[in-house]
């Protein structure tokens, strides 16, 4: 499985040959200036919500590609009248089996508005389910006790967590929903975008060691196999 990211809490993974890119905020960050968008393969769009910082490219990119986007029920809603009909809607506690693999849609606790206002409906997390790796992408989320459910539902190869703090979990948090997933490996997101949630990556990655967890902090535009 390839990973790249694009910054803030977007980035793509490629599971058997199709492509799926997650919360796209890139032209509006000025840390991602280098990424141009046109040039990012989409299969898939996943939204956790509807958020500027995580939703900002999306009909761009869903316009350019055609890729399906999975989003709130709200938000699938919000994208057929700005003229995105390619979507499909879930909610938490769902399951949907795509062609690359399975999809859980789990809880996260934070806050879902739209760009005009619009209501985003439930934020969510995702826990993806195929033959390469299986991996949990919370969303930007509070630490919540609903994580312990996640390797019930499937055990976690690696998680993509935010780490920036103010507005979701911070480092120390982080750290214990790893515990709460039962997960060694997180790549760190929502992170160094703006002032509130600018972070040490030294001392960040130290906390993690200190639990013998691994925090991967990638460059914007970096690629992983993983």
């Amino acid at each position: 499985m390839q990973f790249t990211y694009y910054g803030h809490s977007c980035f793509a993974v490629r599971i058997k040959g199709k492509n799926i890119l997650f919360d796209p905020f890139i032209s509006p960050n000025a840390l991602a200036s280098a990424i141009d968008i046109n040039k990012i393969p989409a299969d898939y769009i996943f939204l956790s919500h509807g958020h500027e910082d995580h939703i900002a490219d999306c009909i761009g990119i869903a316009k350019r590609t055609g890729a399906l986007v999975v989003c709130s029920f709200e938000i699938h809603t919000w994208l057929n009248n700005q003229g995105i009909t390619h979507t499909h809607p879930m909610n938490t506690g769902g399951k949907r089996t795509f062609d690359f693999g399975t999809v859980k849609c789990v809880v996260a606790q934070h806050s879902s508005g739209l760009p005009d206002g619009t209501y985003g409906g439930n934020p969510m997390g995702f826990i993806f389910i195929n033959e390469e790796r299986n991996f949990y992408y919370s969303g930007d989320t509070a630490l919540t006790l609903d994580m312990q459910l996640v390797p019930q539902f499937s055990p976690i190869d690696f998680a993509v967590l935010p780490i920036g703090d103010n507005f979701t979990m911070g480092t120390a948090d982080a750290i214990q929903a790893m515990h709460f997933i039962q997960c060694k490996r997180a790549i760190g997101v929502h992170y160094d975008t703006f002032g509130y949630i600018k972070i040490d990556h030294t001392q960040a990655k130290l906390e993690f060691e200190h639990q013998n967890l691994e925090l991967l902090l990638l460059s914007i535009g970096e690629t992983l196999d993983i």
